[in-house]
């Protein structure tokens, strides 16, 4: 079962997520964490820390576990 990251926003970049599930501390830690692990977006691998992220995508880190993003009550859409 995914664990759920709630945003508060529609969309939010993968970097961001990143910090956002506290699977790293700082932004600056996107680039060089996502040339070291594989993480798959919807089941397709992805290491670009742009690339956007909907409510209902689900994120899996290697090593860290499986995520699906979800809208919080107080989001936007």
């Amino acid at each position: 079962m995914p664990e759920i990251i709630e945003i508060d926003k529609p969309v939010i970049t993968l970097g961001q997520f990143l910090k956002h599930a506290t699977i790293i501390s700082s932004g600056g830690m996107a680039k060089p964490f996502l040339m070291d692990y594989t993480v798959w977006v919807n089941e397709e691998p992805d290491n670009r820390r742009g690339r956007k992220l909907h409510p209902g995508d689900t994120v899996k880190v290697e090593g860290f576990g499986t995520y699906r993003i979800a809208l919080s009550d107080n989001g936007e859409e």
